[in-house]
């Protein structure tokens, strides 16, 4: 079977298409897509017609938010499709996108052709009940579904599976801490092979700091922005998701790259509390977990930006974490360990193949079916 796995971030769009004869799925094209001028369906056609990948068997689209619905991959029927609808004010960066490319995908291909969804809260339906309670009233909680979903649970299943492969020689079991930092920031404590908590919460908001989103903020200071400044709902949602972060700080760019690039008292500061952030969580996890047996950096920044590692984990030497400068450097957008040998808690740069694990989870969703 030919699989197409469509994969909307909040800045960018990745497209793969995998071939499936009974083992693990095999790549046969691949493209990423930053998302400025051209629209979804424009670049999903582009890759259709440059590619051409053959008959697709099905399409599987990452889906940011499953709330209380989807506890696992599952056909994107018309039922399941009205509910995303009513879970998209929950992802206002991603839902939307997510839908008009399962609607450009139809149009483009078969009318019979599957599409299934790959959830990236799905990693977190059994995260335990001290890591995904709010502390609001229990009625009102069960009634409106209020908890913590995490998010970006692909990418760290996926991290957490190369780290598996490749630092752990094939096991499951050990203590791990996957930090996902690119245009969206999250990071996952893992204790072998399950999330025992996570930085997302309710929505992609809760946690840390990111390009344009705020990360963990004071809750009474936007009650203080609504009551004293007559500040709306789609006001806040705008500042909050599109006008905080990195760009907020800065007031220069959203990207890493440009701040690290400039001398500006802003540009520094925004770094600076971005890697502060961080630093902040992984002290956290690391009392939840006990300790770690590894941390793993992926993502655009977390593979890209050796400076934003090393001031990540500066002077963690109290909690067994030990940087090699000269690995570090090297570790620009390839997969290294760049820790030393004696460091305690290795630490890697691994990358989260998203789109082979959402291969992986149709073509056994595709085969269970048909078996029935």
């Amino acid at each position: 079977m030919m699989l197409l796995t469509v994969n909307a971030g909040s800045s960018s769009l990745r497209l793969a298409a995998f071939s499936v004869t009974g083992g693990e799925p095999e790549p046969v094209a691949s493209a990423r897509y930053e998302l400025q001028g051209e629209s979804g369906a424009e670049l999903l056609r582009n890759f259709l017609e440059q590619y051409k990948p053959g008959h697709i068997t099905a399409v599987v689209h990452r889906i940011v938010h499953g709330g209380p619905y989807f506890s696992g991959p599952g056909l994107i029927d018309a039922a399941a499709e009205q509910q995303l609808v009513q879970l998209a004010p929950l992802a206002p960066l991603h839902t939307g996108r997510s839908l008009s490319l399962v609607r450009a995908a139809r149009a483009l291909l078969n009318a019979d052709t599957p599409h299934i969804a790959s959830f990236d809260t799905a990693f977190y339906t059994d995260l335990p009940q001290l890591a995904r309670h709010y502390a609001l009233p229990a009625e009102l909680t069960t009634r409106h579904g209020l908890r913590r979903y995490g998010f970006h649970g692909l990418a760290h299943e996926a991290l957490w599976r190369r780290w598996s492969e490749v630092a752990a020689q094939g096991t499951n079991t050990g203590r791990i801490l996957t930090l996902q930092l690119g245009s969206g920031c999250s990071i996952t404590a893992t204790r072998d092979g399950r999330p025992m908590d996570t930085s997302m919460g309710f929505t992609p908001l809760e946690g840390l700091m990111m390009a344009t989103r705020s990360g963990d903020i004071d809750p009474g200071l936007l009650l203080y922005l609504q009551q004293h400044h007559g500040w709306s709902t789609d006001e806040l949602d705008d500042l909050l998701n599109r006008q905080s972060g990195l760009l907020g700080v800065s007031g220069l760019s959203a990207d890493m790259r440009v701040l690290l690039a400039s001398e500006s008292a802003s540009a520094k500061l925004a770094v600076g509390l971005y890697c502060y952030r961080v630093r902040k969580y992984i002290g956290a996890y690391l009392a939840v977990l006990g300790g770690a047996d590894s941390i793993v950096f992926g993502g655009g920044v977390g593979e890209n930006a050796p400076e934003v590692r090393t001031r990540i984990l500066v002077d963690m030497d109290w909690a067994g974490v030990h940087i090699d400068t000269v690995a570090n450097r090297v570790a620009t957008g390839r997969e290294h360990r760049i820790s030393p040998p004696e460091s305690p808690v290795s630490v890697w740069v691994l990358k989260a193949d998203e789109q082979a694990l959402m291969a992986r989870q149709a073509a056994a969703l595709l085969a269970a079916q048909a078996t029935r």
